[in-house]
């Protein structure tokens, strides 16, 4: 971190740091092993120039200090980009290493935030019965005589990661590790097959290849290839008009697990519409209740135990004398959307430090520059 001593931050904003330490930087710990899908990134491009209404405010309309926002460029480490928007105006966006606002960026695990705001959709329109449907109705005639199919794994299972099947990628001797999964032709007929370690809903382990799963059965049940549902629903009302996905099985079917691509600001939209409870100009995309429901704590995720929801990441964030609720999609590499509902506040990140074995600075900034800056 490059403050220096006659940095405007305050002690209070110092203290800030060290209470999230206990919080957030737990998290950041897990970080590594969220859609890693290979040592090495893809290719990033450059889509042109959008046409978009984009206008950076003055930090002081928002109630933040400019030159304490400012100093959260100062440590650029790996980073590719970040955007800081409150009451609905940006107010920081800034990008490094020849990244620009065109610029499609690798998400990886944050892609499973997505696909939950996919399920509340197809919940909401009745595609999906609801989180206590089995899955076996969906997949049974994709997939007839799978062992998990048998177990009665239902949606809600695969959207907190308690699904019980022997898939950890936090442990890289599972069975169901991500890296076993990607060479295989289809990523769903893999995860289906595997053995069961504990009973559904008993346990959560972090299994990228159940989310791939969960996505299928909402292609299945809709009639839909998983990047139509998403633009139809999704992306289209949100005007967000490129967004690459992963595909397996020779390129029949795509993954909602992880590996997508997008760029910094329609990842911005998604926050967005999550901490305005689903709404878009004025048009419910996604129930309340789902979003409700979606960013709420349900398991304890092993194995350090951090607090998870529907396919959404939870910490807290101190301003003062407070506690912030902070949930977020994260991915390998230092992809991050977080929301505050409290601040009114969107920040996203981008990265390109995949596969490091830690990532603290990212929740450095985000305490002691951006929540620190608040007035």
């Amino acid at each position: 971190m490059n403050s220096t001593n006659n940095s405007p931050i305050t002690e209070r904003h110092r203290r800030a740091t060290s209470a999230a330490t206990v919080t957030l930087f737990a998290a950041a710990l897990l970080m590594t092993a969220c859609g890693g899908g290979g040592d090495s990134p893809q290719r990033v491009e450059s889509l042109g120039t959008h046409n978009e209404q984009w206008t950076l405010a003055a930090p002081g309309e928002v109630g933040m200090d400019a030159a304490t926002l400012q100093l959260a460029l100062n440590d650029e480490s790996f980073r590719s980009s970040i955007i800081v928007q409150r009451h609905g105006k940006p107010v920081l966006e800034h990008y490094w290493k020849g990244y620009d606002k065109n610029t499609l960026h690798e998400i990886r695990s944050a892609t499973k935030s997505i696909t939950s705001l996919m399920t509340g959709i197809a919940i909401d329109k009745g595609v999906l019965k609801g989180v206590d449907q089995p899955i076996s109705e969906l997949l049974g005639a994709a997939y007839p005589g799978r062992p998990a199919l048998t177990r009665n794994i239902t949606v809600g299972h695969l959207l907190t990661m308690s699904s019980g099947l022997d898939c950890d990628d936090f442990d890289e001797s599972s069975p169901g590790h991500q890296k076993n999964m990607y060479p295989t032709r289809d990523w769903p007929d893999f995860i289906l097959n595997l053995s069961q370690r504990s009973t559904p809903g008993t346990q959560a382990r972090y299994c990228t290849g159940g989310v791939t799963t969960l996505g299928r059965a909402i292609s299945e049940a809709s009639k839909l290839s998983v990047p139509a549902f998403a633009e139809q629903h999704l992306l289209a009302p949100l005007n967000i008009t490129t967004m690459k996905w992963v595909t397996y099985d020779n390129g029949k079917h795509s993954s909602a697990g992880g590996l997508a691509s997008l760029r910094p600001r329609d990842m911005l939209k998604i926050g967005q519409l999550v901490l305005q409870k689903g709404k878009w100009e004025g048009r419910q995309i996604v129930s309340e209740e789902w979003i409700a429901e979606s960013t709420r704590s349900h398991v304890a995720l092993f194995p350090a135990r951090n607090r998870y929801g529907y396919l959404w990441w939870f910490g807290t964030v101190p301003l003062g004398n407070r506690l912030l609720q902070v949930h977020y999609a994260s991915g390998n590499g230092g992809q991050y959307i977080f929301v505050i509902p409290e601040l009114d506040m969107v920040v996203v990140f981008t990265g390109q430090n995949f596969n490091a074995n830690t990532d603290t600075s990212t929740f450095q900034i985000l305490t002691q520059y951006i929540v620190g800056a608040v007035k």
